[in-house]
């Protein structure tokens, strides 16, 4: 026998073993074809999307690129709903498709090849509305969520705050009290990353309203306030990098007031309420940078195989090979980790250790990821004439946001070694504590 006809012959026999599909790791044939609708939505009408709305920020500035993308997008959004791909991960309760986490994440790695995707299909809406569903009033609930799951309006959220450190919220600062009358709620503070407040029809505000609470975490309380509210006051829109994503918002809050009943949940579980928000947010994080880690590795070996070095490929160079080698891992491991989130959260089980895992190890191998493929592309690397400059500067924040990787690397390890305190053990076959046998 040749060796390639035992290779093939072991190929068989891995195939039986492959019917053991609990992981998934390949996508599952139920899963497929939205799947194949959704990147060739991403790939045909998104990308080009992206190559005009840059032109336009060169020649006009932000201001008018973010007209342009409200416009633009719009017309993507009206497409996407008028061929089934619409708010796929939304609950079909508040007027999703109600796709499973697990088969989400196919779905969504596809999705996140483009920032601008997640607007165009629908999905940036789902953190919001799904705390809204969960915790608002019926009165808040039939006043935006209806118009907020079909991009009619858009949502913000505002918990950060440039003059306290992000990794402990118990030192927000922002204020919430009652009116003498109790009718309304008096907010004042300064928040900073606010995403689409510029353009958003309302943000959801974490403020003290507890002063001696029995808990630090129990001080809080959410509220959504109207972007038209005097005393509402978008001081700037803050770079990232220097590109020009995101519209990331510092807003001052003036004597704010709203009424009582804008408050989301219940008085002083704010913490717990938003904790439950950035959970699945973390996720989809993850999901999106599995696309934006498989849109760079295309990139980057599209490049390998084109680019000539003294008459051969580059990819014939042993360290080009190193590159493709260790994003191949990255990427695998990534995918691995977000089914592992991702399936816990489908049984019913809230995730922390394996969401801590993959936002700081996600954030950290799409880093890693983008750089070879930059480091591959040589100065051209640098220039806008790939998107791998914009991918690099966002992936770069996303060590940041909804936690920095600090706190995520800090949980995971004082989870597992609380097992091993309590005289137990951490079992990866069963992603938990066990019992010693």
């Amino acid at each position: 026998y040749s060796f390639c006809t035992l290779l093939k012959t072991m190929a068989t026999s891995w195939n039986l073993q492959a019917k053991v599909t609990d992981a998934k790791f390949t996508v599952p044939a139920h899963v497929k074809p939205i799947r194949d609708k959704v990147l060739k939505f991403v790939e045909n009408d998104v990308y080009p999307l992206e190559d005009r709305l840059h032109k336009v920020f060169k020649v006009h500035g932000e201001a008018e690129a973010i007209k342009v993308a409200m416009v633009e997008v719009s017309k993507l959004q009206a497409k996407a709903k008028a061929e089934g791909l619409w708010a796929l991960g939304h609950p079909k309760s508040i007027g999703g498709q109600g796709m499973p986490f697990r088969d989400y994440i196919y779905v969504n790695e596809v999705q996140g090849r483009s920032e601008l995707a997640q607007g165009a299909l629908g999905t940036h809406s789902l953190q919001d509305s799904l705390m809204l569903h969960n915790h608002a009033s019926n009165a808040i609930k039939e006043k935006y969520l209806k118009r907020l799951v079909s991009a009619d309006i858009y949502p913000s959220f505002a918990m950060t705050e440039p003059d306290v450190v992000s990794s402990d919220p118990t030192g927000i600062s922002t204020s919430a009290v009652l009116s003498e009358d109790r009718s309304e709620w008096i907010i004042n503070g300064r928040k900073w990353w606010t995403t689409n407040a510029g353009f958003a029809e309302y943000t959801c505000v974490m403020a003290r309203t507890e002063q001696k609470p029995s808990d630090p975490h129990l001080a809080f309380s959410i509220i959504l306030v109207p972007t038209c509210t005097p005393g509402y006051n978008i001081q700037r829109s803050t770079h990232v990098l220097g590109t020009h994503g995101g519209n990331h918002s510092e807003v001052i809050y003036d004597n704010v007031r709203v009424p009582v009943t804008n408050l989301i949940g219940k008085r002083g579980l704010g913490f717990l309420i938003a904790q439950e928000r950035l959970g699945p947010g973390r996720i989809f994080h993850c999901m999106r940078w599995l696309g934006q880690a498989q849109r760079a590795f295309d990139l980057m070996c599209s490049r390998l195989v084109t680019r000539k070095l003294r008459g051969r490929n580059l990819g014939t160079k042993q360290l080009m090979q190193e590159h493709v080698y260790e994003s191949y891992c990255d990427i695998s491991a990534l995918r691995l980790l977000t089914m592992a989130a991702a399936e816990k959260m489908d049984s019913g089980t809230y995730a922390r250790v394996e969401l801590a895992a993959v936002k700081a190890w996600g954030a950290r191998a799409l880093c890693r990821v983008l750089d070879r493929a930059v480091q591959v592309h040589g100065a051209a690397g640098l220039t806008d004439d790939t998107p791998l400059g914009e991918m690099y500067r966002n992936a770069r924040a996303a060590r940041f946001y909804d936690g920095p990787d600090e706190v995520h690397i800090t949980t995971v390890g004082r989870l597992v070694l609380r097992a091993y305190e309590d005289g137990k053990t951490w079992d990866f076959s069963s992603m938990g504590p066990r019992a010693k046998l």
